[in-house]
């Protein structure tokens, strides 16, 4: 994924075998889970022994892939899904340069992030798969592209969108930028027929 994952992420915890399992809950072969993600299959294999650290956008596209949470893809638990998430609970999470806060409970359709993007990381990422997403900039500045259109978004400004138009998220502060930002999960894998990169666009890849 270029520069957001020059190394592994020391403060992530293990995920390798929640990877496995859960996609083999999902019913999906490696290389069926590996092309929805836009990864290639030995990638995906690295990550699932351990010897390869996700990033944040790749957590998300896994959970989105398995019909789960990334939450549960961490092996993070919810006590009876509660509806309330108090703010001492919110415990941050780091994958790939970027800080998350899980929102909202999991088991839920949709999942709801707080989340904090560094500057210049996920510029040359482009993703597309089934579902919607919205996001709210709290802090800096972050480039938005939909399609062929780039938008430059502040403090207060929103977004949502189809999620199958190809997209991509960056911020443009050297402070980084912080989003609320809610998606829907997929719950079915025959949807991941429809995921993949944006044909002519980098992807998710296998990365040095």
């Amino acid at each position: 994924m270029s520069s957001s994952e020059s190394g592994p992420v020391e403060d992530l915890p293990a995920v390798a075998p929640q990877l496995r399992a859960l996609r083999r809950r999902a019913s999906l072969t490696l290389e069926v889970a590996a092309r929805a993600a836009g990864l290639s299959p030995a990638h995906l294999s690295r990550l699932e022994t351990g010897q390869r650290q996700p990033s944040l956008p790749m957590l998300l596209a896994l959970a989105r892939i398995y019909g789960t949470t990334v939450s549960e893809l961490l092996g993070e638990t919810v006590g009876d899904r509660d509806a309330v998430v108090r703010a001492a609970d919110m415990e941050p999470a780091g994958a790939g340069g970027w800080t998350y806060w899980q929102a909202g409970a999991g088991g839920r359709a949709m999942q709801a992030l707080r989340v904090h993007v560094p500057y210049g990381t996920q510029g040359d990422v482009v993703r597309v798969h089934p579902g919607e997403e919205w996001l709210y900039v709290l802090k800096g500045r972050l480039r938005l592209r939909l399609g062929d259109t780039t938008h430059l978004l502040g403090p207060g400004d929103s977004a949502h969108f189809d999620s199958l138009t190809p997209h991509r998220l960056a911020a443009a502060d050297h402070d980084g930028a912080e989003l609320l930002f809610l998606h829907t999960l997929l719950q079915s894998p025959a949807a991941t027929l429809c995921l993949g990169p944006a044909t002519g666009h980098p992807t998710m890849g296998d990365t040095p």
